[in-house]
């Protein structure tokens, strides 16, 4: 017997799907259709989520993260420079907390620091970013953690370009970066003025 492969199209999958909900249920076509929620529903935006925010457990995060991804940001660790997703992105978008989906950082923002992490000059915002003092074999620094899940990012310098002096030198493991051109679709449309040109 020959099985035949065939990528099923979204539309065709669901209307597969609601065929077979009303089959088994014993519903109607139109009674299965009301209770599928409409694709093109409103995402909540992150203003919206925010308020409701709670951190997810540390088992629910090691399912939902990579190895990696939660190494840094519920372990503290630092991923290798040069080898890491957004160090050389040049793509226009903001960057997020990978664990919440709090907004961070702006690629307006971003600069070439050399050191083979996404640095930045500034948070997009007051407020996204708690500084703490992280005290280590290499001195003193200061560490960056994100406000709405704790999560561990990156470090602060003051060797940075103007206008602020600073350089924050971010774990691309720690971000999710969410492209201009989706920022609305993706629940950020606030963002959207910032590449308005």
């Amino acid at each position: 017997m020959k099985i035949l492969k065939k990528r099923w199209s979204p539309v065709a999958a669901m209307a597969g799907l609601i065929m077979v909900t009303f089959l088994v249920s014993g519903e109607t076509e139109n009674e299965a259709v009301k209770n599928i929620p409409a694709a093109n529903a409103p995402v909540p935006t992150w203003s919206e989520n925010r308020a409701n925010y709670v951190k997810p457990s540390k088992s629910e995060l090691k399912k939902r993260l990579t190895n990696l991804q939660y190494d840094v940001t519920q372990e503290d660790a630092t991923e290798q420079p040069f080898n890491n997703e957004y160090w050389n992105n040049k793509k226009e978008g903001i960057y997020v907390d990978v664990v919440s989906g709090e907004p961070l950082f702006s690629s307006k923002d971003k600069f070439r620091s050399g050191t083979g992490w996404p640095s930045f000059t500034r948070p997009i915002v007051a407020g996204a970013i708690v500084e703490k003092s992280d005290i280590s074999f290499f001195g003193i620094r200061t560490e960056l953690r994100s406000t709405q899940a704790d999560s561990h990012i990156g470090h602060v310098f003051d060797d940075g370009p103007a206008p602020t002096g600073l350089r924050y030198c971010i774990n691309s493991a720690s971000l999710r970066f969410i492209d201009k051109e989706t920022l609305a679709a993706e629940g950020y449309p606030d963002y959207q003025s910032l590449f308005d040109n």
